[in-house]
């Protein structure tokens, strides 16, 4: 049977201020990315949003960005590459110790907004990013876009890697996503959204914002957990993938690891 990993970026919630329906959202989901203290969390909800994956049986992954809980971390930092390291190692550290106070491991790491969109782009910048996860822990996964600079970086640097695809995004001709700043960047209607990822999914391709297809490697679709059709859109796609004879399950297993 054919699997894929259904992910989603949680714990973005920071003292009296809530994002995301994180309770509601584990339920359907097969892997977390939760979100480090610089462009989201406190380490209130980090140990929240831990032990709520642990107790849900959803692997967790850290999600690591830039120093900014003004900009979300979605604004564009220039950061020496050696920085962006160091930020890669703290973060991770953080999130790793939680894991450990739960007994669970961690299975992956997934860099946020800008960090993911520049380091995609920049090979210093990649390398950087793939640097501190291997410091950290070289068993963790890198997930990303199945191609571009990070997952080459990765490959280089021996670190396992998932291909990620987006339910709530539209892609450029190149693979990227559209900026949020460009109409038409957000799949905000819930049917296009699962009939997009049943093609990338199924058949390895999707239809970029200028019609064009292209391909994309999907072994783990997200779904970003501040959107406000978060839960009704990881629902439905869970639903429609049960549907279509597609298992959900951790990246580990989807890649042909095992982090049991």
């Amino acid at each position: 049977m054919k699997m894929v990993d259904l992910n989603c970026d949680l714990g973005e919630s920071f003292g009296n201020y809530k994002i995301g329906m994180d309770e509601q959202v584990l339920p359907w989901i097969t892997s977390a990315n939760i979100a480090c203290g610089f462009h989201a969390s406190d380490p209130v909800i980090m140990d929240k949003t831990v032990r709520m994956a642990a107790e849900c049986g959803v692997k967790i992954g850290a999600h690591p960005g830039y120093q900014d809980l003004a900009g979300f971390g979605r604004r564009n930092m220039k950061v020496a590459p050696a920085e962006v390291t160091d930020l890669i190692i703290y973060q991770i550290g953080a999130l790793k110790a939680f894991c450990a106070a739960y007994d669970v491991k961690m299975q992956h790491v997934k860099p946020h907004g800008a960090l993911y969109n520049m380091a995609d782009k920049d090979e210093e910048l990649a390398m950087a990013v793939c640097r501190g996860i291997r410091a950290v822990d070289e068993e963790l996964i890198l997930l990303g876009p199945g191609s571009g600079k990070m997952v080459w970086a990765a490959k280089k640097l021996g670190l396992k890697t998932a291909g990620e695809v987006f339910a709530d995004r539209a892609y450029m001709e190149d693979g990227s996503l559209v900026p949020r700043t460009q109409p038409g960047a957000m799949i905000e209607e819930e049917g296009e959204a699962i009939e997009r990822v049943l093609k990338m999914v199924q058949m390895g391709t999707v239809t970029a914002i200028t019609g064009k297809e292209i391909p994309v490697k999907a072994d783990s679709v997200c779904v970003h957990g501040d959107g406000e059709k978060a839960l009704l859109f990881v629902q439905k796609i869970k639903k429609a993938l049960d549907e279509a004879g597609i298992a959900t399950a951790p990246m580990s297993r989807v890649i042909g690891e095992c982090y049991e």
